[in-house]
């Protein structure tokens, strides 16, 4: 790269942004004002600063005009930081000589209506980069390989979009479901909390983007078995289970499950209606295609006395010609830069709770089952029926919060987030087709705190009339004559103790670790924080990294979260893979902490403070003193906010370039 002459020479690069900018701010006047500004050799303004003629106008100007430093006043960084500084890179510059500026959102979008108080503040948030790039140094950056591709884990909600995030950016993804279909648990929902969405119509289309995007190999029915490696370099087996149908001949006609004679508790439905042994699990699965459960199937559990199999009529009756008896199980490895767990959870099983009685009386249900009788592809097709006969429709409802949630009894201290809001959904649900039903809802405390929520708990209480009573259960009985249930409950704010007989009771359960969390956080030797969850690098700064280097989370194997978080956090997760992807190699950082040792005293005070292991205290000439290995270090800056001699201090944030700027932002 050529080098830095001693007088900055700096060229100002202003953008319109369509209308974002110069559609509130003379942009004209902006490059002016930054014309006349000390150092600065060059300013103009362009329609799109990021676009190709924006950056060779650029790249050309630090040719022709010489320039040693560039300012782009423009968009946010985290959006175009990395593209100004690879055209640095590409001009000859160090990258580190960039400086950006935020005139879009910190100008024109939040004075969209005051245009000369944006211009002001532009002109002098541009006279302080100017302060700022006359002091910039370059950096030096070491790179290590990396594989440009990343495996997700989990086919929920929270894994199509961390896969999508990536495929979109053009990176090769992996992702891997255990169950023969994607969806995860929200394909089980009739419809989403406050807006009452069809679950399906909104997951449906993100399904088939998924299994139709170029860039993503899906591995249903798989699960991890091993990995090796680290950041950039993961080595991943996977083990394909036999689905003993070829999905790439199986139509989805359904013929081979007309004809199977066996049958058994089909799981999507909670147990509350019956599959054959060859089966989909929902009319909308990815991909469309059957699998035969070998462990009902009558090929592969009886035999007669010559040993054959019993059966085999969905082979002589299949069409396509899809099924395969003989399909083994598979293993493949894959070879990714990034990781991303996104294994979901399970509910709270409520048999954990014998007072409620789950397990002896029919009529008492979890949440997650009346969910299904809700749901048109359930098994009473969305009519509100009480199990197990499925013909009266339950005139009363009771529905119990906090079945697995703040409950020490059973080691769940903690809010599962989502409970409060999927009843009021259910209630409201449940009175929109039955409408002279009474529906009652018991609990400790309503959590109302996400966008809307507020308004869709008192939609259920002021228009539907869902009963709330605060209240913790006291116990369940079954009336002997009845065989109904009746939950025994005293009102918290009145002291009124009642028994309610109720047509069907529903336990809202919580949120648990899916036991395929457990064993993904044992293979990557991800930590689980005490309520057995993934547990992030940090919960404020860094809630999607792990203590593992290129492993990230989302979704409900970091806590318990509702879809809105859910999709936010797997595009976080998506995005921070990204940053070592997109690349196609891992570079170390250029601002990392350097250390004065004629300053240092060994004192260890920055050994203490580095979350990243990346500091130690060695003896250099019979002097202690404190070195950082770059690979390691990550820029944070809390050592040299912590050390109190000056001795620590972060390159491209030094004391000597970040103080001239406030003092110049100071007398603007």
């Amino acid at each position: 790269m050529e080098a830095l002459s001693e007088q900055p020479r700096i060229g100002v690069y202003i953008c319109h942004c369509g209308t974002n900018i110069a559609g509130v701010i003379n942009v004209n006047e902006l490059t002016k004002y930054a014309s006349g500004l000390p150092n600065v050799v060059v300013a103009k303004n362009y329609q799109f600063m990021c676009s190709k003629p924006g950056q060779e106008m650029i790249a050309e100007d630090v040719k022709q005009h010489k320039l040693n430093r560039v300012i782009v006043a423009a968009c946010s960084p985290r959006m175009h930081e990395p593209t100004f500084r690879r055209l640095l890179q590409s001009a000859g510059l160090n990258p580190y000589l960039l400086e950006m500026v935020n005139i879009r959102e910190h100008c024109t979008w939040v004075h969209e209506h005051e245009p000369d108080k944006a211009l002001e503040k532009a002109k002098a948030l541009i006279a302080a980069a100017v302060v700022r790039a006359s002091r910039l140094e370059a950096l030096e950056e070491k790179e290590l390989p990396v594989v440009k591709s990343a495996l997700v884990i989990g086919g929920g909600v929270a894994g199509l979009f961390a896969a999508l995030t990536l495929a979109n950016s053009g990176v090769k993804v992996y992702l891997v479901e255990s169950s023969p279909t994607i969806g995860g648990k929200m394909a089980m929902l009739d419809k989403t909390f406050p807006t009452l969405d069809c679950s399906k119509c909104i997951l449906t289309p993100i399904m088939n983007d998924v299994a139709n995007h170029p860039n993503i190999e899906l591995l249903t029915y798989a699960e991890v078995v091993d990995v090796q490696g680290s950041v950039g370099d993961f080595k991943v087996k996977v083990l394909l289970k036999p689905r003993y149908v070829d999905p790439t001949k199986c139509t989805a006609c359904g013929e081979c499950a007309k004809k199977c004679p066996a049958s058994a508790p089909n799981e999507f439905d909670m147990g509350l209606s019956k599959r054959k042994a060859i089966y989909i699990t929902f009319p909308q699965a990815v991909p469309t295609a059957y699998t035969i459960d070998p462990n009902v199937c009558l090929y592969f559990t009886k035999r007669d006395k010559m040993g054959r199999p019993l059966c085999g009529v969905c082979q002589k009756v299949c069409p396509a010609q899809a099924i395969d008896y003989n399909m083994q199980p598979k293993t493949v490895e894959i070879n990714v830069g990034a990781v991303i767990i996104a294994t979901g959870f399970e509910t709270f099983d409520p048999r954990l709770k014998k007072e409620y009685k789950y397990g002896v009386n029919p009529r008492i249900i979890t949440s997650l089952e009346f969910e299904r009788i809700l749901c048109a592809t359930g098994p009473t097709g969305g009519k509100v029926l009480c199990p197990p006969d499925w013909k009266e429709v339950p005139k009363r409802v009771v529905f119990i919060q906090c079945v697995g949630s703040r409950d020490l009894t059973v080691d769940v201290p903690y809010c599962s987030k989502v409970c409060c809001m999927y009843t009021a959904k259910q209630a409201i649900l449940y009175k929109e087709r039955v409408p002279d039903g009474e529906a009652y809802v018991i609990y400790i405390d309503v959590r109302a705190a996400g966008k809307g929520f507020e308004e869709f708990y008192r939609r259920a209480v002021e228009e539907f009339n869902v009963t709330y009573i605060k209240s913790r259960v006291g116990e369940v009985v079954i009336d002997p004559e009845t065989n109904k249930p009746i939950v025994r409950v005293e009102d918290a704010l009145t002291g009124y103790v009642m028994e309610l007989e109720a047509d069907l009771v529903v336990l809202a359960v919580g949120l648990r670790p899916s036991p395929s969390t457990l064993k993904i956080a044992e293979l990557f030797k991800v930590s689980r924080s005490p309520d057995g969850f993934l547990q992030e690098l940090h919960a404020k700064l860094y809630p999607v990294q792990t203590a593992v280097d290129g492993v990230f989370i989302c979704g409900c194997a970091q806590g318990p979260k509702d879809i809105p978080d859910s999709v936010a956090q797997a595009k976080a997760a998506a995005s921070a893979a990204l940053e070592i992807l997109a690349q196609g190699f891992v570079k170390t950082i250029g601002y990392v902490a350097s250390v004065d040792k004629d300053l240092c005293s060994g004192c260890g005070i920055c050994v203490s403070v580095c979350p990243y292991d990346a500091i130690a205290i060695k003896v250099e000439n019979g002097k202690r003193v404190a070195s950082v290995e770059d690979v390691k270090c990550k820029g944070c800056g809390s050592c040299a906010a912590a050390c109190p001699s000056g001795a620590m201090q972060q390159k491209h944030f030094k004391d000597s370039q970040l103080i001239p700027v406030v003092k110049t932002l100071a007398r603007m």
